[in-house]
């Protein structure tokens, strides 16, 4: 057998404090007890401390010149078990707590000012140093549960008083639970014992104990964090303590197995035998119940709880009904303390950011999630909150870091829907009616779709849904919670917290979309300003010239023909040809145009043509000479109405009105005025419309004059349309459809939907068209291209900081024969062979873009040559000045609405915007 010395078990107990407490709470007795606290006082005890212990207990002497033995590191570990006995169980003396809690909150009001005083002086740190609370929950600590015994045996009145002083200044409601819980089982000589408090309204009450089965030698309460894990919830009128809370009668049972309202599921998960049972009422000052108490198994185990039990425990619960009460009003003032706080620093931060919707969604969802206590938080914003139709435009969406999920979900979500949305048509209801909505169970709610609940992975159990106001008392969006955190519902304080926090949350998103607007308005001025600075309506001289010039056949202008000269015509002969060509398709004698306006028309959208390299007026003329080709040579003058042929016309005229010879890529980078007022989808082609219109309402412009409302109205859809369709975006959503019909012989004439496509297509194929013009306009068109996108990427470099793409990077431009080549066969080619199964007479355009190819293949095919030999000369000086191909040969023709090469992205090249 084994020995040890003691020194070795000395050791070993130094080296394992925690088992040593552990062991000394389970065996230690209390004389043993009482004589370590004979030799070990405190080292500071207050005077009435002193007094007390003299009075009461002959074991705590009092040390008259005021010393204490210092303990060594080593003992203070080894009784480190019984050490709160010395501090935290004394009985509160008020002068001395008075002091220490004046000290802490003037170090707390020195640290706030420091704060403060260290921060810039914004309203959010003034606020917050202003909100902060001077009111706290004052700490009372116990006194030792061994003192509790001790006075019990030696003078029950001075114990009763003991235990009502306990509890009698205790305003924390979890504190007052476990003194209550600790002070009963001293009190009825309980093993363990409960406390059930009353929650939720009248016709739907619940026990709900936190403490549940506290055993009567704990000196250690539960954390905080746990509290919601241990809850046990008990239904109203179930059970012997629901029993007891319905009835108010006090149940004693002296063997719980023989009641039937009796359940041994707990037994049976701890694995602890219940025997003798005695729970009672807990009642506040208006007799109404607030929580029931239970005691089990009375010390020595087996024996039952007597009357005199009963009798000292109901003298005992009044106090504790009126703590509990205390403690309850107590914690409802602070809550609405930090609920008003919250809403003071909503409207700070409301009104501290009004530019950015977005951003301010986000602090509203944040402060909802916080306030709440909820795991998701939502906000719609309606399309149109004049229109009696509810479409939702912008749907935030954001999710309590607090809520475990199972799969990753951004913080911020800006979508036009959300997959975990499931329960839109609540939210439609509310944003119709005007009317908040408050599901506690979903499951039951008709309105609530299970199967997208499942599909969304995302389980909803209640939902709080309320309107959200304008000034003006228009609805313009919906604000949505799901889940209290707690797994509660939200109830009606809750919901009234909800619809105060959203009038303000209402207030900032009115204001923040008015600013918006006036931001777009402002955009719109300086967009309005700067093209009345620049341009200008031509002059009666010039109209009238024109007016009285002789107009040329087509055949002498040559406009008749797919390889026509783009540069064969100066400015003026151009205005004769556009003339001649409105004239030739009989569009003017058909809806009736003055011919005067028709050359004031024409005369004002060249005037307002910038001089850029490329899209300048000769660029849109050339593309309305390819219309006017494919119209009358190819004969879709026979397929397309009179309309859509005058709708396209001039849509080609005015397609590139303004132009500033960057694209849409650079205005939406710049930030410049026109992304502002359009947006960045189709910024460049939304203007020149807007731009086209408004010539079209200057006085002595309008060409559509004659049409009747009807006409009218349509005429201006199709040209909307027409101008619209150069955007390469908008081409590539479209051009699949349409090449699955073409191809496949399906394309029909009768159909609407199949005519608008066609429409698109000839309009890009128009403003694509030099692709298809003999070699040498070709290229000396690639020229002009290729110098107006070295010019926007000098621009990308000098004030955006940044490395243009290649086909804006002049550094780069050998590479650019191998990307015209992409862009032929990637976006133009496939284009005019589809246009050719429509219609064989388009077959120039395919034979010129072949001959072209061809070209480009040789330019490719001699650089890749002189790479290859440079690169096997490397001692030889670099040959970089013979292996650059020049602009003329190089140059590409590409149209893009992204800076992206076809090589990178074959939906990115384009080349016009």
């Amino acid at each position: 057998m084994t020995t040890f010395d003691f020194s070795d078990v000395e050791a070993f107990l130094d080296g394992h404090p925690d088992l040593f407490e552990e062991y000394l709470v389970r065996k230690a007795k209390c004389d043993q007890i009482g004589r370590w606290l004979k030799v070990h006082q405190p080292s500071k005890v207050s005077g009435a401390d002193e007094r007390r212990g003299a009075l009461r207990d002959p074991l705590w002497p009092s040390n008259p010149d005021g010393l204490r033995r210092r303990s060594s590191h080593m003992e203070l570990r080894r009784n480190f078990a019984r050490s709160k006995a010395t501090t935290a169980h004394r009985t509160y003396d008020e002068h001395v707590s008075l002091i220490e809690h004046e000290d802490q909150s003037s170090m707390r009001r020195r640290a706030l000012l420091r704060k403060a005083s260290s921060l810039p002086p914004t309203t959010a740190h003034i606020l917050s140093a202003l909100l902060e609370s001077r009111v706290n929950v004052p700490q009372y600590a116990s006194s030792a549960i061994d003192y509790k015994y001790r006075l019990k045996e030696t003078n029950e009145r001075e114990f009763f008083l003991e235990l009502v002083k306990d509890i009698s200044n205790e305003l924390d409601l979890t504190n007052l639970s476990y003194k209550i819980l600790i002070n009963v089982c001293i009190l009825v000589d309980a093993d363990r014992c409960s406390l059930f408090l009353v929650e939720g309204p009248a016709h739907k009450r619940t026990l709900v104990s936190k403490f549940f089965d506290v055993h009567s030698g704990t000196t250690v309460r539960p954390s905080s964090n746990t509290l919601n894990s241990n809850e046990v919830q008990v239904p109203w009128g179930k059970g012997i303590i629901g029993y007891v809370a319905e009835h108010g009668e006090t149940v004693n049972i002296p063997n719980a197995y023989e009641d039937h309202r009796f359940s041994d599921e707990i037994d049976k998960l701890t694995g602890y035998k219940t025997q003798s049972i005695l729970c009672m009422a807990i009642c506040n000052s208006d007799g109404e119940v607030i929580g029931v108490v239970q005691a089990i198994n009375k010390n020595p185990m087996g024996t039952p709880f007597t009357e005199d039990d009963e009798k000292v425990l109901q003298m005992y619960l009044p106090f504790c009904g009126i703590s509990i009460s205390n403690a309850k009003l107590f914690s409802e003032s602070r809550k609405e303390y930090e609920r008003s706080r919250a809403l003071l620093e909503v409207v700070n931060d409301l009104f501290e950011e009004q530019t950015d919707l977005e951003k301010i969604v986000r602090k509203i969802m944040q402060r909802a999630l916080t306030l709440l206590q909820c795991e998701r938080c939502s906000v719609l914003l309606l399309e149109d909150i004049d229109s009696p139709v509810v479409k939702f435009s912008k749907t935030f969406e954001l999710m309590s870091p607090l809520c475990n999920m199972d799969r990753d979900i951004s913080s911020m979500e800006k979508l036009s829907c959300s997959d975990w949305l499931i329960n839109n048509s609540i939210a439609e209801l509310v944003a119709s009616t005007g009317l908040p909505v408050n599901i506690s169970d979903v499951c039951q709610d008709p309105r609530f779709d299970a199967e997208a609940d499942q599909a969304s992975g995302f389980h909803i159990r209640s939902v709080l849904c309320v309107p959200i106001w304008n000034r003006t008392h228009q609805i313009i969006g919906v604000a949505q919670i799901l889940n209290r955190l707690d797994r509660k519902t939200f109830n009606d304080a809750d919901q009234r917290l909800f619809e105060a926090f959203v009038i303000f949350c209402g207030l900032g998103i009115n204001n923040t979309m008015m600013y918006n607007q006036v931001k777009k308005t402002w955009a719109k001025q300086s967009v309005a300003l700067d093209m009345l600075s620049y341009h200008a309506t031509c002059s009666k001289v010039e109209v009238d010239r024109l007016k009285a010039a002789k107009i040329p056949l087509s055949s002498e202008l040559g406009i008749d023909e797919f390889h026509f000269n783009d540069f064969s015509l100066d400015n003026d002969a151009m205005i004769t040809a556009s003339l001649r060509m409105f004239l030739e398709l009989g569009v003017v004698q058909k809806f009736k145009i003055d011919y005067e306006v028709l050359c004031r028309w024409l005369l004002t959208v060249r005037k307002n043509y910038r001089t850029v390299a490329y899209h300048n007026w000769r660029h849109a003329f050339n593309v309305s000479q390819c219309m006017f080709v494919m119209i009358t040579t190819a004969s879709f003058q026979d397929v397309l109405s009179d309309a859509e042929i005058l709708a396209l016309m001039v849509g080609c005229l005015c397609h590139d009105l303004d132009h500033r010879g960057t694209n849409n890529a650079f205005q939406a980078k710049t930030g410049s005025a026109l992304a502002l007022l359009y947006g960045t989808s189709a910024t460049l082609e939304h203007h020149h419309f807007n731009h086209a219109v408004m010539i079209l309402q200057s006085e002595g412009h309008n060409i559509f004059a004659n049409l009747c409302s009807k006409e009218y109205s349509n005429m201006m859809q199709l040209l909307k349309q027409a101008i619209l369709s150069t955007d390469l975006t908008l081409h590539f959503e479209r051009r699949s459809k349409f090449f699955e019909c073409a191809l496949s012989g399906e394309f029909s004439w009768t159909d609407e939907g199949h005519r608008e496509i066609l429409r698109s297509m000839l309009m890009t194929a128009c403003d694509l068209g030099a692709v298809t013009r003999p070699w040498k306009i070709s290229k000396q068109v690639a020229e002009l291209v290729t110098s107006e996108f070295f010019e926007q990427g000098d621009r990308e470099r000098s004030e955006l900081k940044m490395t243009p793409a290649a086909i804006f990077d002049r550094n780069r431009k050998d590479e650019l024969p191998v990307l015209q080549l992409e862009w032929i066969d990637g976006i133009c080619k496939p284009l005019y062979q589809s246009l050719f199964k429509l219609n064989r007479k388009l077959q120039p355009m395919v034979d010129g873009i072949d001959a072209n190819r061809r070209k480009w293949q040789e330019l490719c095919s001699s650089y890749q040559q002189s790479r290859r030999a440079s690169e096997s000369r490397p001692s030889r000086e670099s040959p970089e000045s013979d292996l650059t191909v020049q602009p003329q040969d190089g140059a590409l023709e590409s149209k893009s609405s992204q800076d992206v090469t076809v090589g990178e992205n074959k939906t990115g090249s384009a080349q016009k915007k």
